[in-house]
């Protein structure tokens, strides 16, 4: 498990980014998106997938998670 920051652009889309790695990228999907159930797996724009527990949307962005590997394309 690693820790992740997710944050939320003007656009209304989600940024991801992975401190040791200095990893930042484009979330382009993401399993659950509505304020009751947020997170499960993401996609990033490098294909990249990554596994949030889900929860209920956060109130601020930018937020620190725990996030699973799932692909190693990165």
């Amino acid at each position: 498990m690693a820790n992740i920051m997710v944050g939320k652009l003007a656009t209304g889309s989600y940024s991801f980014y992975l401190p040791k790695r200095d990893l930042e990228d484009a979330i382009v999907a993401m399993e659950f998106d509505t304020p009751a159930k947020w997170g499960g797996e993401i996609k990033l724009n490098n294909g990249g997938t990554y596994y949030i527990e889900p929860q209920v949307l956060p109130a601020r962005f930018p937020i620190s998670l725990r996030a699973r590997r799932i692909d190693a394309a990165e």
